[in-house]
Order: C-alpha cells, then structure tokens, then sequence
C-alpha cells in the first residue's frame, strides 16, 4: 500500500481510521509501509457498537434505529477518526465479517466510508469468503477508495 502512503506524503496530508469489522487491519496495513509515520494520526478500534457512539461520535439515535452495519455510520466513523485523531482524511468501516448475520445484514456486507477536504463519500460493497478474506478484501478496497479519491482530487486541481 505504498501509493497510498506516497499520496498522502506528496500532499502533505494525514490519515486515522474508525474500524469496526477489521478491527485495526486497516491501520496495521498502512503503517507496513516505510514512511507511513508521516501520514498515519492514529485509528479507533470500535468493534463493539457502544464505542462508536463513544469514541467516534456516531449518532446513538441512528445506531439504534438501524444498527451498527450501515452506510451513515460508516460516514460518521470516518468523520470521527477524522476530527477525533486531527487527521485531514478519515476512513470508517463497518460490516459483517460472518459466518452469521448481525442485525439482519448478511455476511460480506460492507460499508467504508470517507472524509476529507470536500469529501464525504460511502460506498457498499458484497464480499465473499471466510473472515479472514472478508476483513482483508474490505482493508483492500478501502485503500483503492481513498487512493482512487486522492487522485481525483489531485486530477481536479490540475
């Protein structure tokens, strides 16, 4: 996940996550990278559905209204890594990891959001496998997400 360290570097920009289904993978795999110190604020391990709400500022309203694995929340853990960790980007996932389901969501979804300047973005996705394979395809994705929006924005101001 170079590029995404090397994007963050040439923009002098930061990063922190809000993780609920991979459960600090994705900061994990960020910080594998040489140079991610000058990038990566922090993260929010918010596995269970209280500390999101208390850690990362999730609404407790839509928490009780539509659970822990959907699209608003995902925003609003992004935007709470963002503003709790003093990052300009934040990244918020959350999901079912399977076997069951949780709440009537099915295994394999996952919702990731994203903040950042001007951006406010969720995007859902289906994933298939055991846990591991869900958790480490839903690190994957929400790297070529932020990756994929650095470049737009870079491409935007050109």
């Amino acid at each position: 996940m170079t590029g995404v360290v090397e994007l963050l570097e040439a923009r002098n920009e930061t990063v922190a996550t809000a993780e609920s289904l991979t459960a600090g993978l994705l900061c994990a795999t960020i910080v594998d990278t040489p140079g991610a110190s000058a990038v990566v604020r922090g993260g929010l391990i918010v596995y269970a559905t209280e500390l999101k709400h208390e850690l990362a500022g999730v609404d407790q309203q839509l928490l009780d209204e539509h659970g822990a694995v959907h699209p608003d929340v995902a925003i609003q853990l992004a935007e709470g890594a963002r503003t709790r960790c003093g990052a300009d980007w934040g990244i918020g996932l959350t999901g079912v990891a399977g076997p069951d389901p949780q709440d009537g969501v099915a295994p394999g979804t996952v919702h990731i959001g994203l903040s950042g300047p001007g951006v406010s973005t969720v995007r859902t996705i289906t994933l298939s496998g055991d846990r591991a394979a869900v958790r480490s395809a839903a690190v994957e994705k929400a790297l070529v997400l932020l990756s994929d929006t650095l470049l737009a924005v870079d491409s935007g101001n050109k």
